[in-house]
């Protein structure tokens, strides 16, 4: 029978003895007389060129007969400091070495490697103190005020081995909660947690949970579903997450569908994460083998089993009854939600719908208990909480903190700040649907609710830096376009209301806008809020609202100085060179793609205003700051 509890002893014993080999192969490789060498290959790595430094190691090995085994690993979140390797020595702690070329990792593996140098000159940090007089990499200020939860082990086991996860506690909340707990009682711990839904409308998860165990399902239908589109631009802790430690949302999702009472799920994922993807899928396959997930679940006799359903680059598919159609084959557009998805959703059946970074909070609840989630966080927003931090900022890369947080502890603090010394203008939080938060404001705490107070958004967990040479005009634009391409066009208001919003933002950069035409961008985006079918057009106002209430000033220079103080809109801005600062060393003028700039050499140039396009590439690539922009 489905759901029957037997004694304790028979899924705890058979995890154990499962935990008991992953932790005899942990160990294995611990004590181990071998270096291991851990390389960040997730997407952020592989970018920045991890490849050629994994083939750089590999080869320095060989040459120089070393042993040693290499592991791949996910980001740790320094996205910044990627190609990003942790060497460990037998009886030593790892010593984490950033920003490598194949030159400079030949250069470590060598000196370190053969020669007994650990190369302290290079390294960013350790493990551990006092470790070759290299630092703690977790005292750094980039990692100081984290807290790495969903994160914990995301840079350090390897993705595709399920030993890595089982042997540093992965799978234990799933065992206890088979072993002896009730589907009940786990609903109440989760409830009791107070975890809010960390894909952007943050609904108590537990009280979604129980609408849907309580929807009738005729046949018994109901489905566990994890929300992997991740469509926001800059964002990607959802794809660090999978591409890190996927076990973790497998677990979570396997514990939320035995309290719903699921034998069936999903994980929809964007087809733009093909590493992600291959990495699930790797994991799903090890999860069935070791019992984990499938018929009779370590025993137990409960029954659930995941597939993968690939999306098709859509934005609107992260509302859920869009979503939901989309995985039943049909065309990704939402509908009105008179009935919940929790009560009606993919086939007809009650449809639970989690994203990635709330299921991989389930094992944690299970394990530490709701009273040690609440500990941390604000009075209506427990827990930690994954950004995305990237634009105008040092540090770009994931970051976990607590609920209540402020900004200025994000940006400055753990980003590191404004490159080039330049100065903050705004920070963009919850994605193309989100505000845009200015300076004056960047004490606030981060939660779902002072985000929303002050006309911005939680979201997903972009957060997009922008600095003095931002234009807030062009940013609403920006977003607004986005929003307009990937409307589905269900409904009057957002289909024909963000092409008009549209419309008068590009008068408005263009310098054809008049007295009138923000309030009327103002009047068009509270009716497009309020009257659209979904999320997309509800929150589509956000940057234009935000930028127009702190950044106003901005708007009434394009339209009555008929000038963008950033510099930024091409036409009402003007590219002069300064005869005093310019050496005449012609880069600008062999460069120019028009033939705008003329001028001899060693003598001072000018730009030709008829002919030139504003692409700003003289400015670009002026040595001696002698473009300016007027």
């Amino acid at each position: 029978m489905k759901n029957a509890r037997l004694p304790l002893s028979k899924a705890a014993q058979r995890f154990n003895e499962l935990k008991a080999g992953a932790i005899a192969e942990w160990q294995d490789m611990l004590e181990s007389s071998k270096p291991r060498i851990l390389i960040g290959t997730g997407t952020c790595g592989l970018a920045a060129g991890a490849a050629q430094v994994l083939e750089a190691i590999q080869s320095e090995l060989a040459q120089n007969s070393v042993d040693a085994d290499i592991i791949n690993v996910g980001c740790i979140g320094l996205c910044y400091a990627e190609p990003l390797i942790e060497i460990v020595t037998p009886g030593s702690a790892g010593i984490f070495y950033n920003n490598l070329t194949p030159a400079l990792a030949a250069d470590v593996i060598r000196d370190y490697m053969v020669n007994g140098n650990p190369r302290a000159d290079l390294a960013m940090g350790s493990r551990a103190l006092d470790s070759a007089g290299v630092p703690p990499l977790f005292d750094l200020p980039v990692l100081k005020l984290q807290v790495r939860n969903a994160l914990r082990y995301c840079g350090s086991i390897d993705p595709e081995n399920i030993y890595h996860y089982i042997a540093n506690g992965g799978y234990s909340a799933l065992a206890r909660v088979l072993s002896g707990i009730g589907p009940l009682e786990v609903l109440d711990e989760v409830k009791k947690s107070s975890l809010r839904g960390r894909g952007g409308g943050g609904y108590p998860t537990g009280a979604k949970w129980a609408s849907c165990r309580n929807a009738p399902a005729p046949d018994g239908v109901r489905y566990t579903i994890c929300n992997a589109d991740e469509g926001d631009p800059g964002a990607y802790m959802d794809r660090g997450l999978l591409e890190g430690n996927p076990h973790s949302v497998i677990e979570g999702m396997i514990i939320g569908a035995y309290a719903i009472g699921s034998y069936d799920g999903y994980i929809y994922i964007r087809h733009e994460y093909p590493l992600a993807t291959r990495i699930l899928r790797v994991a799903l396959d090890q999860a069935r083998e070791c019992g984990l997930l499938g018929r009779d679940i370590l025993g137990s006799g409960f029954d659930f089993d995941l597939h993968i359903s690939q999306g098709g680059g859509a934005f609107v598919c992260g509302e859920s009854t869009a979503l939901m159609a989309s995985l039943e084959g049909r065309i990704g557009e939402p509908r009105e939600k008179h009935i919940h998805t929790s009560v009606s959703g993919v086939y007809g059946r009650p449809s639970n719908l989690n994203n990635v970074e709330t299921w991989a909070n389930v094992p944690l609840i299970i394990n530490n208990g709701a009273d040690w989630f609440r500990r941390i966080g604000t009075e209506k927003s427990k827990g930690t909480k994954i950004f995305s931090l990237v634009g105008k900022v040092n540090n770009t890369g994931l970051v976990e903190v607590p609920m209540g947080i402020t900004l200025r502890q994000v940006i400055f603090d753990i980003g590191g700040g404004i490159p080039d010394g330049k100065a903050f203008k705004a920070v963009q939080t919850g994605g193309p649907s989100g505000g845009c938060i200015p300076e004056s404001l960047l004490d606030i705490p981060v939660d779902f609710d002072e985000l929303a107070r002050v006309g911005s958004m939680m979201g997903s967990g972009g957060m997009i830096v922008m600095d003095e040479g931002t234009c807030m005009v062009d940013v609403a634009r920006y977003f607004i376009k986005f929003l307009t391409e990937e409307s589905c066009g269900k409904c009057v208001p957002c289909r024909e209301g963000l092409d008009r919003m549209l419309d008068i933002l590009d008068d408005i950069a263009g310098g054809k806008a008049g007295t009138g035409d923000i309030e009327l961008l103002e009047e068009i985006s509270e009716v497009v809020k309020d009257t659209s079918l979904c999320a997309l057009g509800g929150t589509a106002a956000n940057p234009v609202l935000s930028t127009i209430r702190y950044f106003r000033d901005e708007y009434e220079a394009h339209i009555l100085d008929r000038r963008c103080p950033a510099g930024v809109c091409k036409a009402l801005i003007t590219f002069k060179i300064d005869p005093e600062k310019c050496t005449g060393c012609m880069v600008c003028a062999r460069e120019c793609p028009q033939d705008a700039v003329t001028g001899s050499k060693k003598e001072p140039h000018v730009i030709n205003e008829d002919r030139c396009i504003r692409c700003g590439l003289c400015r670009d690539l002026c040595r001696f700051d002698a473009v300016t922009v007027s």
